[in-house]
């Protein structure tokens, strides 16, 4: 059973006019237009029907995730079929460009369409875009799936959880939530592998990899048709009147033109190439006129609003902090590993205990708040682990053992997979239920932009202090500016340096690390302290956030 609510969902303020933990945070002031929709509550779903839902759609989560990083092992044999180094790189921003694009828009659309046609949606397009790259004969062809392959699989992760949030209270949320990441987190670690064992063992290479994935896609393209009943939020305006075409365009403008020149520049193309001279610019255009547009629209896309609530802002900043942290380590480490001698198996092995500890921690997380009723300490001891994890980092060198590498894997694993449960329930437990949606949109969209700016920022600093070492040791020898080339080029060139080089090499191979690690520890200490800086707010227990006798449960701003 369906029960409409006005889209503040809330008691009005109190009759002094002050705000208090329980007025909307978009319609405490008077002066602040009511908008013309009400959202559904459904009716709590219990048991098998409710797994079944669920599962149907932490497939596509699954194989989302897997498509974000098959892509690892498969690139260089794409790149050599079709003759051409410059996919490599391609390839693999294609798909997370228009991932990133399409999940923040995502919360808004599936309000006015429904979580069930978008879910359909992106399966549909998830599916088109796999078989697309499975039967592609040329390069453009290539990157036209990978686009239309992330457009449905950022749809996938996204609506997901907002049809999570749909069906579960939130007191039992967290543990919902923890499946969730299990599946994305056991995606992204088999992913490389499953594409590297088709491509080495069938007849059909890299191509079966990516046309394997669209049987079970459109399976559950037609279970979540049958099966995710969420009415959509009801309003006496068509479809087309309550898309926020502005919001939608300028924020899908924003987010492409920066990750676009984050990923291109120093990867690419240089950075001082026109492309980037544009982008960069253009893109903080683009959000300008996206803040002052949202800040005045009745119905936007992201309420901007709501990121000035301390809960919200520092949820989202947490989201972006530890996310730049955890793609900064998950993509040097590998690198540091091979410095010192190890292959690239043994380097996934040693990444293999991150998804581990998201696995433990991410359920963990949400029995204890299912319990409890808090969040605001665990939250805290997740980051701590992430800070534990950097200083072990920082105490590398080239003879220290793997397991400490194994340690801070396992530690940063758990600490992200209970943070990113934690900072998604205090974001939808601060706002009303008609705005979980698009807040959960806005977590995704600062995850997006953390992934990819950790990346570029830690890279910017790796190869600055490696030159800056390389120099400072070799600049004086003869030939030295072609061997400085070839070993910032080609980590293999460690093995092939000319007599008398290998110790300074590796000494600042291992100093460039070292600047990297006490960047992360930096950007994990402030993460520390915006995850500090939330409130404690009420999980409540049933869908309509009531007490059993049907009253608005008071909430406190602290406890």
């Amino acid at each position: 059973m369906a029960h409409p609510t006005p889209a503040n969902g809330h008691a009005a303020p109190h009759a002094n006019g002050s705000a208090t933990e329980r007025t909307p945070l978009l319609n405490g002031d008077n002066s602040v237009p009511q908008d013309e929709e009400q959202t559904v509550v459904v009716e709590e779903i219990r048991g098998s029907k409710l797994y079944l839902i669920l599962g149907t759609c932490y497939v596509g989560v699954f194989l989302g995730a897997i498509d974000a990083t098959i892509i690892a092992t498969l690139s260089a044999p794409i790149a050599s079929e079709f003759k051409s180094l410059s996919l490599l790189s391609w390839l693999a921003t294609a798909y997370l460009i228009a991932n990133a694009a399409c999940q923040p828009i995502s919360g808004r659309l599936t309000d006015i369409f429904g979580r069930g046609p978008g879910l359909v949606f992106s399966n549909v397009f998830f599916a088109a875009g796999n078989l697309v790259c499975g039967l592609a004969r040329d390069e453009g062809s290539m990157i036209a799936g990978r686009v239309i392959a992330g457009i449905g699989g950022g749809g996938l992760m996204a609506i997901s959880t907002f049809t999570a949030s749909d069906l579960v209270p939130l007191r039992n949320r967290g543990v919902i939530q923890g499946v969730g990441n299990i599946c994305y987190a056991g995606g992204a670690m088999l992913g490389g592998l499953v594409g590297g064992l088709i491509n080495d063992r069938t007849e059909m290479g890299w191509r079966l990899a990516f046309l394997l994935q669209v049987p079970p896609v459109l399976v559950s393209a037609c279970l979540v048709a049958y099966l995710v009943r969420i009415p959509p939020k009801i309003s006496d305006k068509g479809y087309l009147a309550r898309i926020d075409f502005v919001g939608v365009f300028s924020l899908i403008t924003f987010l492409v033109l920066l990750l676009l020149g984050l990923n291109a520049g120093g990867n690419i193309v240089p950075w001082s190439h026109p492309l980037i001279l544009a982008t960069l610019p253009l893109s903080v255009v683009a959000l300008l006129c996206f803040i002052f547009w949202e800040s005045r629209h009745k119905q936007p896309v992201i309420p901007v609003r709501l990121l000035l609530d301390r809960t919200v802002g520092m949820a989202c900043m947490t989201n972006f902090l530890c996310t730049m942290v955890n793609f900064s380590i998950m993509f040097f480490v590998p690198y540091y590993l091979q410095v010192n001698g190890n292959s690239a198996t043994q380097a996934g092995l040693v990444l293999l205990f991150g998804p581990i500890g998201v696995s433990f921690s991410s359920v963990g997380a949400g029995l204890i708040m299912k319990r409890t009723g808090k969040y605001l300490a665990l939250g805290m001891i997740s980051v701590s682990l992430q800070v534990i994890a950097t200083i072990i980092l920082v105490t590398l060198d080239e003879h220290t053992p793997k397991w400490h590498l194994m340690l801070a894997h396992l530690l940063l694993g758990a600490g992200m997979g209970a943070m990113l449960t934690v900072t998604l329930l205090a974001c939808l437990a601060a706002v009303d239920h008609s705005q979980q949606a698009v807040i959960t949109s806005a977590t995704y969209a600062f995850r997006s932009v953390g992934s990819t700016l950790g990346i570029t920022v830690s890279s910017a600093v790796y190869q600055n202090v490696l030159l800056q070492q390389l120099w400072g040791r070799f600049g004086d020898l003869p030939g030295a500016a072609d061997e400085i080339q070839r070993i910032r080029d080609d980590i293999g060139e460690v093995r092939h340096l000319p007599p008398g080089w290998r110790d300074g090499v590796i000494a600042s191979y291992m100093e460039a690390f070292r600047s990297v690690w006490f960047l992360v520890m930096a950007l994990a200490v402030a993460a520390l302290v915006a995850v500090s800086l939330l409130r404690q707010h009420k999980l409540h227990s049933t869908m309509a956030r009531t007490d059993e006798d049907g009253n608005d449960v008071e909430e406190a701003a602290r406890e």
